[in-house]
């Protein structure tokens, strides 16, 4: 293993390497500090960042190793936290000019977990305004003339160029998905109610997800294994057996997986590159694969997702409309008179329609298919930074709460990274954790 270029360790072997005592926190987070001075001029992925605090957290680390007391499985590794959820030493800040200063009492539930298992929080990566549309500061790492993707951008870009091995993000449309693969790195949409949101800024509570960015498949399933948990402060967090991640993750599957391609209605608006990338790697597939449609019902749910949306973001941000307005950006003061204006029998109806998506995807589960491959954007990370790119393609997914995985897998014509977007059914975050290393170790046999 190369030890000469810490930065770039996973956060697997980084944790495995600090509780032999091979490295000391203190020398990986100094490496990461070191990578944030040498690129964060130009890719701009920190809200807050303090080096001192970060080394004292990992000074406190080694000491606690030394002293022969038990570590947590992520003791002495940097995390990134993204800027809308709650860190007691940090501001919060929640990309806007009227959180400036914020600086919560308490962490979010996240946050305390993963200081539990040890973990250095890092810093606050950057997030759109009120993780929505309006761009925040972070360039692309792969081209800083092209958007990292939002609302996550600062944590898939810390993640992306070695500044931190992994970060968490959130995801009410596409925030963890696009920029995952505009950024080229894994990004996991668990299940929603998994990951209790208690502390996090409640945009919408139907479609709010706290989202994992990481490098390896690994490191998502060790993720998982730390931040999934029953919180009843979450009002949709449920108590459950506690899942393997890990160890399921690196199992074989029993059988090859079998995957549906979902092309979805937005199909004609794919870029040609796109296009060839999922020919050529269905083509790859060969019998595992089937082409499939779905239900009108399926097509529909853009909209459905939209009006929950934004109904629930006006009656989320209504203190903020109320007072602060003018400093809103005017794409998000639109997308807010919108939802000022939904009816409430429109947003009850849409909101009826998720058990009808939840029944048939499961059949569909249940039938024949391990996971759906569809794509997470219409291409590579559109030039320009005035915009995140359309997350059309994450939507549906999210309205259904079902987990879903960017998986880093082909490039566009332009060079820039093109994830493939695996979906799994509801509670099967762990067996899609497994589905998709199946893919990558297939794909890079060919």
């Amino acid at each position: 293993m190369d030890l000469t270029n810490l930065h770039w360790l996973s956060a697997s072997d980084a944790a495995r390497l600090i509780r032999d005592g091979v490295v000391g926190s203190a020398e990986l987070v100094q490496a990461c500090l070191a990578r944030v001075r040498e690129t964060d001029a130009q890719v701009q992925a920190w809200a807050f960042l303090d080096p001192d605090h970060a080394l004292a957290q990992a000074r406190a680390a080694d000491e606690l190793r030394l002293s022969g007391q038990p570590v947590g499985p992520l003791h002495g590794v940097p995390v990134g936290i993204k800027d809308i959820i709650d860190t007691a030493d940090m501001p919060t800040e929640n990309g806007s000019v009227l959180c400036a200063g914020r600086t919560p009492s308490r962490d979010a539930s996240v946050v305390a977990m993963l200081r539990a298992a040890g973990a250095v929080i890092m810093g606050k990566t950057v997030t759109t305004e009120f993780a929505v549309r309006a761009p925040g500061k972070t360039r692309n790492p792969h081209n800083p003339a092209h958007t990292p993707g939002g609302s996550s951008s600062g944590s898939a870009a810390a993640v992306a160029t070695g500044m931190v091995p992994v970060a968490l993000g959130s995801q009410t449309g596409g925030s963890t998905i696009r920029p995952a693969s505009f950024c080229g790195v894994y990004g996991l949409k668990p299940t929603h109610g998994l990951v209790p949101r208690h502390g996090m800024f409640r945009l919408s509570r139907t479609l709010d997800h706290v989202g994992l960015f990481a490098r390896s498949i690994e490191d998502l399933a060790l993720l998982m294994e730390l931040v999934v948990g029953y919180d009843e402060r979450d009002p949709d967090s449920r108590p459950r057996a506690r899942v393997p991640y890990r160890d399921v993750a690196a199992e074989e599957p029993p059988l090859p997986p079998m995957f549906a391609f979902v092309r979805t209605a937005r199909w004609d608006g794919v870029d040609a590159d796109a296009k060839e990338a999922f020919a050529e790697l269905t083509g790859h597939l060969g019998e595992r694969v089937e082409t499939l449609e779905l239900s009108d019902a399926a097509e529909e749910a853009s909209e459905w997702h939209r009006v929950i949306m934004e109904a629930e973001m006006a009656a989320n941000l209504s203190r903020e409309w109320e007072t602060g307005r003018a400093r809103l950006s005017e794409s998000l003061c639109a997308r807010l008179e919108r939802g000022r204006d939904v009816r409430a029998l429109d947003y009850l109806r849409a909101l009826t329609r998720i058990p009808e998506l939840h029944a048939s995807f499961a059949e569909l589960f249940a039938q024949r298919y391990d996971a759906i491959v569809t794509p997470t954007a219409a291409g590579t990370a559109p030039e320009g930074l005035g915009s995140t790119g359309d997350p059309a393609f994450c939507t549906l997914w999210t309205l259904c709460g079902m987990p879903a995985l960017s998986v880093p897998l082909m490039r566009g014509a332009n060079g820039l990274p093109l994830g493939v977007q695996l979906v799994g059914p509801r509670h099967g975050d762990a067996r899609l954790l497994r589905t998709a290393r199946w893919l990558v170790t297939h794909v890079a046999s060919m």
